[in-house]
Order: structure tokens, then C-alpha cells, then sequence
């Protein structure tokens, strides 16, 4: 069988994020959407996505196929049903689809003549931008059990204090020493060649992926992935990082999302609550306006490839674009639209040449190439992010 993740009724909601991704690139727990599902289905999956990311993204279709909606996370009960439906067959949880039977050519978009299955058991959904770390613990949970399951760990260093070690989880290459590791309110992964500075203290559930570096003395409370290839300092909690960016310096990310290539200057910081301890509202894409939270603690989404300065500050809520670089004293506004350039006291559009340039210089630095393709997509979304700019 041909199993193909599709965005979903809720892509809008995980903007600036599925901008630049399709939904099954997000980083939630150790893992992406997609890793997670390859993994249970021991298959390797293909996307149905925007038509801008298809070039970087594809779709391979067969004569039969399992179509995944992106926005659940799999786990062994569901993952059972999905390999067992079969022609004119569609899993659903509530209102949501999660999987259908399709024939090759076949576009459905009324389910009303299938056999509709309805999942009774728990099953995580992203269907918001804060879902990503105010459900990353339990994510970090079921990732952690399923990479671990039946291996050994690396041993702990003997200069390392930790709380519940049976908790703790040490791939090849990782290095550790002088650090301070507590897994007893959920489990800490270490990846391949990730590196934890001396003087750290981390409170788990952690998810430290291959290549990433926590720096001296950073302060770790969960629930906290830190992507690959990131390097992180200063004061953290419960964050997600999708990968190849930096916090490198002192400063406070909470409850926070940061996507690829974003660079968080030294001594700049967050708001996650309120001063006056009210719900927190967040820019949302479809409305145009912001929009309710549910939550009392939400910090700050930021796009790929954006970057802030020294001594930034952002407010309680913020969500900052694609491509956008913030600087200087006082607080940005609580939208900051992809492509913008400036801070507190105005912004001007930053021009894609001057954007790319930026853009190769740090990919470079890490070994990856700026395609003709990533361009495309970055000028794609500059096109389409043109009306919350003021040009």
C-alpha cells in the first residue's frame, strides 16, 4: 500500500509555519509529522500540499493509495485501522477524516458514499500553532518511547547529576559533562552528536536532537524540543525549535515556536503572560485579526529564515513572518508580516535579493544549499504576504 500525508482543513491555522513546509514537516516531539508516521508504518510516505511546495515536496501516487491527514500523530492503535482500510473505506475522528482508501486519480472531496470508521481511542491533533508546544510533551512522550523501545542507551557520564537516569536516553557521539539533568517530570533524549554544555540544568520532558548544542550554563524546562543542527543558551521553557537555529545567548524563550534558519540575538526575550494575567490572542492568517488562545502563557511564533537583533524584546503573543528581520529598542508590534525590516518605530519591506543573499550565507554555514527552489517558494510567499506589508 501507497500511504500520502495530506495538509488538512487546518493549514491555514499553522501559518507562517506551513508557509515554507507542508504540515507533515513539522517538528513536534523528537520528530516531524512525517518521521512519526514512516516509522509506524515502516513506509515511506509522500506529500499532497500546496502547489508552490510541490517542486520541493512531491506527491508519488500508485493504483491504490492511503491518504493521511497530516494534522494527527500516529500511534499504534490508529496506525492498526489505517493499514487495514480498504476500497471505499474513511477513518474518522469527530468532524476530522484522518485516513481514506483513494484510487490513483481519484480527488475526493465528499466522503458522504464511504464507510466512514469512527476512531475511538486517543489520538494527539495539531490544528494550531500553540498546539505545537503546549502539546509537545506528550509528544516528546510517545516519540521517546517509540525511538527507544528495545535499544540501550549510551552510558551517562559519571560527571553528570541526574533524577531518574532510567529516563534518559544517550545516542552515539552526544557529549555531556558537569550538567544537571532531572527526568523526573518526563524523559530527556540526547541525539546523535548533540552536545550539552557544562553548568547546563535541564528539567525534562527534553528533546535535544542530532547536531544540537545546548551552551554553557543554559537553563532547560520542559516540555522543550531543540531541533537539529540548533544551538540554544540563556533560559527556555517549554519551546520548540524545528531545527538549524540559533538562541545562542543569554535571554528567555517561552512558550514559543522558532522554524528553520532563525537567529535569536543575545540578551533578547519573550513575554509569555499578560500583565494583567488575561487570555492571550494571536495573529491568525484567515481572519486577518487576532484571535483567541485559550491560554494564559503563548510567547512568540516565528517563520523561517527570520532573524532579531541584540537586546530584543517581544510582546506576550507575538508572530512574527517569513524572512523578516526585527532590531532596536522597544517592542515590535504583535504582527510582524513576512518580509518586513525594522522594529518598534516602523517597518520597510525587505527586498527578496537582499533576503537571499542572507539566506545562502547561512545556509552555507551549515553545509546546505539555497536551491533555485527554496527561492521560488520564498518569493512565492512574498507575493502572497504583500497585503499585511506596508510597502
Amino acid at each position: 500500500m501507497n500511504y500520502i500525508l495530506f495538509d488538512g482543513p487546518y493549514r491555514d491555522n499553522l501559518l507562517p509555519f506551513t508557509y515554507t513546509r507542508p504540515m507533515a514537516e513539522i517538528r513536534v516531539g523528537i520528530l516531524t509529522i512525517r518521521q512519526k508516521w514512516e516509522s509506524f508504518l515502516e513506509y515511506t510516505t509522500t506529500t499532497v500540499t500546496e502547489d508552490y511546495l510541490s517542486d520541493k515536496f512531491p506527491m508519488v501516487e500508485m493504483e491504490e493509495n492511503i491518504m493521511i491527514n497530516a494534522s494527527f500523530l500516529p500511534n499504534t492503535e490508529v496506525v492498526e485501522v489505517i493499514k487495514n482500510l480498504s476500497d471505499n473505506q474513511a477513518l474518522f475522528k469527530g468532524e476530522d477524516v484522518i485516513a481514506f482508501f483513494a484510487k490513483e486519480g481519484e480527488e475526493v472531496s465528499d466522503f458522504s458514499n464511504f464507510e466512514a470508521i469512527e476512531f475511538e481511542g486517543d489520538i494527539l491533533k495539531i490544528e494550531n500553532t500553540w498546539d505545537i508546544f503546549s502539546k509537545n510533551g506528550d509528544a516528546i512522550e510517545e516519540d521517546f518511547n517509540l525511538i527507544t523501545n528495545g535499544r540501550k542507551s549510551e552510558p551517562i557520564p559519571a560527571t553528570v547529576k541526574t533524577l531518574n537516569p532510567e529516563n534518559i536516553f544517550i545516542e552515539k557521539g552526544a557529549k555531556l559533562n558537569f550538567v544537571t539533568l532531572n527526568a523526573s517530570s518526563g524523559p530527556i533524549y540526547i541525539g546523535r552528536d548533540a552536545e550539552i554544555m557544562e553548568g547546563t540544568v535541564v528539567r525534562g520532558p527534553l528533546a535535544l536532537c542530532n547536531n544540537s548544542t545546548l551552551k554553557l550554563a543554559t537553563k532547560i524546562y520542559g516540555p522543550t524540543t531543540v531541533g537539529p543542527h540548533s544551538k540554544v543558551g540563556g533560559e527556555v521553557n517549554n519551546s520548540v525549535i524545528f531545527g538549524y537555529s540559533n538562541k545562542g545567548h543569554d535571554g528567555f524563550l517561552g512558550n514559543s515556536v522558532l522554524g528553520e534558519w532563525c537567529n535569536i540575538g543575545a540578551d533578547s526575550n519573550n513575554s509569555n503572560l499578560k500583565n494583567n494575567y488575561a487570555e492571550v490572542r494571536l495573529w491568525n492568517y484567515q481572519t486577518g485579526g487576532f484571535a483567541k488562545t485559550g491560554l494564559q502563557f503563548c510567547g512568540l511564533m516565528m517563520g523561517d529564515h527570520s532573524k532579531c537583533g541584540i537586546n530584543t524584546m517581544f510582546n506576550t503573543g507575538t508572530v512574527v513572518g517569513v524572512s523578516s528581520n526585527i532590531f532596536g529598542s522597544g517592542f515590535p508590534r504583535n504582527f510582524v508580516p513576512s518580509f518586513s525590516w525594522g522594529g518598534s518605530k516602523g517597518f520597510v519591506t525587505y527586498k527578496t535579493n537582499k533576503a537571499f543573499e542572507v539566506a545562502e550565507v547561512v545556509m552555507g554555514r551549515r553545509n546546505e544549499e539555497f536551491t533555485d527552489i527554496d527561492k521560488a517558494i520564498l518569493e512565492h510567499v512574498f507575493e502572497e504576504t504583500k497585503q499585511y506589508r506596508r510597502e
